[in-house]
């Protein structure tokens, strides 16, 4: 028979083996009741948390970048494999053969989708998860885009046609060429915005075409919503021919600038294909809406404007971004500015 210790023994045994056993019962039913967090799972709730604190255009873009390129990638991988090494391979091949045409997605775009993944990591974090990786260590090598001013001589060209055939769109033009405004800001400008006993223009509202999620009988609609930025909201002085251009033109106006009589207003794209068409009237290179912003604060700097002036103007944040993005000195302008060291060659 066992002793008294004997018997103490085995059951303290027996006790740490019920323990064990119990542990990996529960062990085993918590991986079969508590899954992983599967990438998708982790997109729906992120942007179910965010939709009441963006703007429509940001979750539109954001819900494109999922659907397009994010989940067809990743769609059911567990949050754990998601590493660096996979990220970075994702990102290269979307620079190498991304895109509709296989051709490789511009790094911008690249960018963009690096971007909501760190903001998907961060969020997995948040919510107690431990990603092997926050996406910080991925680098995506960016070229300067190339920027694009109309040159003196085709502005010159481009006016003359404006002036010469006055409508609604041309007036448009005009405003771009000598306000800076954005292609969505013109759009959305109403003849309530003008100021004429002040010379100015508020520019307070955008119009975008935005894609639809989800929707199976309407696939985009026109939003008009504040500006990207509380800085885009701004007073612009507007030059006196110019107002004097428009009080002869268009008197006693109302709705938005744009329109016709018979139109409730001009959208983005349309104004865009219009801009394609007068440049090809007047003969000129086509550029692109964009370059009249552009071409306004290359003429500021010729013509001697401070740039904190300007960037305000272009409703910039920062004079940096003025400076990097939308300053072009021309060549004519660095002639000038170079010849001012001849003073210096004194024989």
């Amino acid at each position: 028979l066992p002793t008294y210790k004997e018997s103490k023994k085995e059951k303290r045994s027996q006790a740490i083996i019920n323990i064990e056993s119990n542990l990996t019962a529960f062990h085993k039913i918590s991986e079969n009741t508590i899954p992983p967090c599967f990438i998708r799972k982790l997109a729906n709730d992120w942007m179910n948390s965010i939709q009441s604190q963006i703007k429509k255009s940001s979750y539109v873009k954001y819900h494109n970048i999922l659907h397009s390129y994010i989940l067809p990638e990743f769609d059911n991988v567990p949050l754990n494999e998601l590493t660096s090494s996979r990220i970075q391979k994702f990102c290269d091949d979307l620079l190498i053969h991304g895109g509709s045409s296989g051709e490789g997605l511009s790094p911008k775009t690249v960018l963009d989708i690096l971007s909501l993944m760190r903001s998907l990591l961060r969020y997995a974090q948040i919510q107690g998860y431990q990603p092997p990786s926050n996406g910080k260590d991925i680098l995506i090598r960016q070229t300067a885009p190339d920027t694009v001013v109309i040159p003196r001589s085709s502005q010159e060209i481009l006016c003359r046609y404006l002036y010469a055939n006055m409508s609604e769109r041309n007036l448009g033009i005009l405003l771009c060429l000598f306000t800076g405004m954005r292609v969505g800001e013109i759009c959305a400008l109403k003849w309530e915005d003008f100021s004429f006993q002040e010379k100015s223009i508020h520019v307070h509202n955008t119009m975008q075409r935005l894609q639809i999620p989800d929707s199976t009988t309407q696939k985009t609609c026109v939003v008009i919503t504040s500006p990207k930025s509380k800085c885009s909201i701004r007073t612009i002085p507007i030059p006196d021919r110019l107002i004097q251009l428009i009080q002869k033109e268009f008197p006693n106006r109302q709705g938005y600038v744009l329109a016709t009589v018979n139109e409730k207003y001009i959208e983005p794209r349309t104004m865009q294909n219009y801009f394609r068409y007068v440049q090809k009237q007047c003969g000129l290179v086509p550029v692109n809406f964009h370059a009249l912003r552009h071409t306004f604060a290359t003429r500021c700097i010729e013509f001697g404007f401070d740039i904190k002036s300007l960037s305000e103007i272009l409703g910039h944040a920062t004079v940096n971004i003025t400076l990097n993005r939308y300053v072009h000195p021309s060549m004519e302008l660095k002639q000038q500015n170079m010849q001012k060291l001849s003073s210096l060659l004194t024989v």
